[in-house]
């Protein structure tokens, strides 16, 4: 009875400790549950769905169990995790490392939405401890599931899991976190300081700094080429959903054989049609692959591009996408080429918008160098992108000829950066010179022009560069549409190395041609604009 009393009061005499415990890490639980929550609607989710396949199909291969090892493969496959497939007629193992990028975008949102809700305003959790709970509880139920999965069919890559499940919960997790403060910026890391300190040219620095105390239009010129990047993303990849689509119309026939030769019954066909529709983004970057040049691998070392002499053929495996895949190169599919055009040139336009964004007092546009520099950082991003997608819409789907299916990313991410730039400078050079253009004329409103009046023939008279008085000039008003300048006051709109068109009038009314020197019309208008002397008196 003793003893039973004893261990009675040391167990009580834990709960003051647990308490405590409790009360020091509030946040930090409800981001432990937040993350394991996160990770098991996903998991759910694809269970439903593989379950609800496995009960409508009337010849299911394996049990409950079955399935559901299924759905977790499934799950981790949805986070770039490369699966094993055991069962295969060879008896060898086939990798299978296509994901689905649509499949992608619910365990994104999912930790987005945790990393968000752990760090809002009701929450006790620092930053750092919502991002750790919230990776470490969605990876302990990751790492549960793949062991689940070890034991079936499909099993994931050890290799794999341990890179790309830490990897995407950590970067989602922290883009939530990130969110729920307002997605600040913060001061620039010390290594980052130290870097950019060790930079031997100065227009590095301030092209690079990100901070206000070294280069003030840093945010702006990160900010445009951020989004002139994303813009020339988004229409490489909607350009190849379009070219997807037209190929698909153009061999709709070939689409609808493939589909109903893969099954009879109804089951199977939806199963066939989700596969297709979570496989969209992955043909659209694989139709942005085709139109930037390097194409697409389809196995036994064949590409498809449109510069390929040879057509598929039979080479490809009955799938509706599969079947809208291109025949060998010719001028219809040379025309595929107007996409990464059309990014570029996109590119181009988005750096031009932050490069001149309005004709305002003292808001100076960007010079010719700062704007090639910017098309061509934002070039770049676009090819990092383009590659990173291209990676995670291939991958293997066996061994030996499968090996490879799907585009190059190392050839497509150099074929991204080569067409954005080379398109994109020009077309920012011509747009900001000609947007400039058109602030100079917009500024020059409301002010005097004098043009003369010859009383001589005009090709005796017109290279002069005497001074006429005003009774030589006749005067002509431009309707004003903007505030009058002062008189003598500078032209911030012109560029001091630039021959100056026009001069504001000055306060007698009196002006010259455009062909008078610079330094005369200046000392003209500070004679002007000083007031006269009062006269002494008598």
């Amino acid at each position: 009875m003793r003893v039973v009393t004893q261990m009675t009061d040391r167990r009580l005499s834990l709960s003051p400790l647990l308490t405590r415990m409790r009360d020091r890490s509030p946040g930090l639980a409800a981001s432990l549950l937040g993350g394991a929550l996160a990770a098991g609607l996903g998991l759910g989710s694809f269970a439903v769905l593989v379950m609800v396949l496995w009960i409508s199909s009337p010849y299911p291969d394996s049990g409950p169990g079955g399935a559901l090892h299924v759905a977790a493969a499934l799950w981790l496959l949805a986070h770039g995790v490369e699966l094993v497939r055991t069962d295969t007629l060879s008896g060898l193992t086939m990798p299978v490392g296509v994901t689905p990028l649509l499949l992608l975008v619910l365990p994104l949102w999912l930790l987005h939405r945790a990393g968000r809700d752990a760090s809002d305003a009701e929450s006790e959790a620092g930053p750092r401890t919502a991002w750790a709970g919230v990776v470490v509880g969605y990876l302990s139920i990751g790492a549960a599931a793949a062991l689940y999965t070890s034991g079936g069919d499909l099993r994931p890559s050890w290799v794999w899991t341990a890179v790309c499940l830490p990897l995407l919960a950590a970067g989602a997790a922290g883009a939530g976190v990130w969110t729920a403060y307002g997605r600040p910026r913060g001061p620039m890391p010390s290594w980052a300081r130290r870097t950019l300190a060790a930079l031997p040219l100065s227009r590095v620095r301030r092209f690079v700094s990100a901070s206000d105390s070294v280069a003030p239009e840093a945010p702006r010129f990160v900010g445009g080429v951020v989004r002139a990047a994303g813009a020339g993303v988004a229409v490489l990849v909607g350009g190849g959903a379009l070219l997807v689509a037209a190929s698909l119309v153009w061999h709709g026939g070939s689409a609808r054989a493939s589909f109903l030769q893969l099954t009879e019954v109804w089951s199977g066909r939806f199963a066939v049609l989700l596969l297709c529709l979570a496989l969209v983004p992955n043909a659209a970057v694989w139709g942005a692959a085709y139109g930037l040049g390097p194409g697409v691998v389809l196995g036994a070392g064949h590409v498809a591009g449109p510069l390929s002499e040879a057509a598929p053929g039979s080479l490809l495996p009955a799938f509706p996408l599969l079947a809208a895949v291109p025949g060998a190169g010719g001028p219809l599919n040379w025309a595929t080429g107007v996409v990464p055009v059309a990014a570029g040139v996109t590119v181009a336009w988005f750096v031009v918008a932050a490069a001149v964004p309005g004709s305002g007092a003292g808001d100076a546009g960007w010079s010719r160098g700062r704007t090639v520099a910017a098309v061509a950082l934002a070039a770049g991003l676009c090819g990092v992108a383009l590659a990173v997608l291209a990676g995670l819409a291939g991958g293997p789907l066996g061994v030996a000829a499968l090996a490879q299916f799907g585009p190059v990313w190392w050839q497509v991410g150099p074929a991204a950066v080569v067409w954005t730039g080379v398109v994109g400078v020009p077309v920012a050079v011509g747009v900001r010179g000609w947007r400039l253009r058109g602030a100079r004329v917009g500024a020059s409103a409301g002010r005097v022009l004098r043009v003369p009046r010859p009383s001589w023939p005009s090709w005796l008279s017109w290279p002069s560069r005497a001074r006429r008085t005003p009774a030589d000039v006749s005067t002509v008003t431009v309707p004003p549409a903007a505030a009058q300048p002062q008189p003598g006051a500078l032209d911030s709109t012109l560029e001091p190395d630039e021959p100056y068109d026009f001069l504001p009038a000055d306060a007698t009314g009196s002006s010259w041609h455009e062909d008078v020197s610079r330094e005369a019309r200046w000392a003209a208008l500070k004679e002007a604009s000083t007031p006269p002397e009062p006269p002494e008196p008598a």
